[in-house]
């Protein structure tokens, strides 16, 4: 089972759109936001110098919304075995209520920091994430 990473988000002006709640593009920041906040917190220091991540798809399920002044609680972790170069991450967002509003799927490619190509993703890097 892989450890979950939680972070809390409050909407500012500035996040709120047209339609009067935060705009998909925040949600798509705050969800990459989450899982750097994770690499950052967890990945082994040998591992954080020697690689990064780059997202190569985001599906987001939007089942509500926020505005202005109200927060929302993230929690993402890592699901399944990786392959290859990449991983899936899962980041899910409740309300003050508790339910999810926001849920993402993205899938990260593994790059080596020295050559800038996609990395192997093996077990031992991906262990300090596993409970």
């Amino acid at each position: 089972m892989t450890t979950r990473f939680p972070r809390s988000f409050t909407a500012r002006p500035e996040h709120i759109d047209e339609l009067g709640h935060v705009n998909n593009a925040v949600w798509v920041q705050w969800i990459q936001d989450i899982a750097t906040a994770h690499w950052d917190a967890v990945a082994r220091p040998k591992d954080h110098e020697a690689f990064f991540w780059v997202v190569t798809r985001h599906e987001i399920d939007y089942r509500g919304n926020i505005d202005a002044g109200e927060s929302v609680a993230g929690e993402t972790w890592i699901e399944g075995a990786a392959r290859g170069a990449t991983s899936l991450r899962r980041v899910d967002f409740r309300n003050e209520l508790g339910r999810i509003i926001v849920s993402a799927a993205t899938t990260w490619a593994m790059l080596d920091r020295a050559s800038g190509r996609p990395a192997r993703v093996r077990r031992e890097l991906l262990a300090p994430f596993v409970d």
